[in-house]
């Protein structure tokens, strides 16, 4: 009775850890959307944007992006109430969705650099590195993470790292970006790293040690910074940039 008592209660402490870590994921991807869609509406009420001026691929971009939010918080609550059928089969979707985003993404960047639409803050080299590296960190995790959807905590925690890269963006239009020069960049990605640290805290509340994919997702978004820098500063870049802005 005692051996089967102690596989009863083991059975039941991990069933707990479960639902504990799986209502964490729901309640982190709610605050993750709910801050991105803050950052961008937020911008847009202050009358920091022209919506009549706005190119349309702008406006599809951003109803794909907000599409995206929508099915990252659908996906955890689909998990949580047990629906593992429907998440998988929805989650092919989001990959194709993923793909969209990027080169909707992509071609955003490439003509606001050749229109001159970037912000006045950046050159037209940041600005088409950030867009660049960006959407392609972003594609490459949601394909690296449908990869491991067999390995539950590891595709959780990489899905949620390729959402962590539209934090970007967003902070760029909640922070006071023109006076913050060089370091809004920076700053920028020591706001993203504070999600990663409270991803980081739930990983030792329940698992006892920081999961490798936190550790990863952490490390991609710094990497994303450090790339984008060095990547405008590229004199064979920076004339890429000069020729698409040229065209304009």
């Amino acid at each position: 009775m005692g051996a089967e008592q102690n596989i009863n209660n083991r059975t039941m402490n991990r069933a707990m850890e479960y639902a504990l870590d799986q209502r964490f994921f729901v309640r982190f991807s709610i605050i993750l959307a709910a801050v991105i869609i803050f950052g961008f509406a937020q911008f847009s009420m202050r009358g920091m944007v022209n919506f009549q001026a706005v190119p349309r691929w702008v406006h599809l971009h951003g109803i794909l992006m907000l599409g995206w939010l929508g099915l990252i918080v659908a996906q955890n609550i689909l998990i949580q109430r047990g629906k593992t059928a429907l998440h998988r089969k929805i989650g092919w979707l989001g990959g194709g969705l993923a793909l969209i985003i990027c080169v909707t993404g992509l071609y955003t960047g490439y003509m606001a650099v050749q229109l001159q639409r970037f912000p006045p803050f950046f050159n037209g080299s940041y600005f088409l590195a950030l867009v660049l590296v960006e959407m392609l960190v972003f594609a490459a995790m949601v394909v690296w993470a449908i990869m491991l959807r067999r390995q539950t905590q590891w595709h959780r925690r990489i899905m949620i790292g390729a959402t962590l890269i539209a934090l970007e963006p967003a902070f760029g239009r909640l922070l006071p970006m023109p006076l913050l020069g060089d370091w809004g960049e920076w700053l920028i990605l020591l706001c993203q790293l504070v999600f990663v640290v409270v991803l980081a805290r739930h990983d030792q509340k329940i698992i006892g040690h920081i999961h490798p994919a936190t550790l990863a997702t952490g490390a991609i978004v710094t990497a994303a910074h450090v790339v984008t820098t060095g990547l405008s500063l590229f004199p064979p870049f920076q004339r890429i940039a000069e020729s698409i802005g040229g065209a304009g």
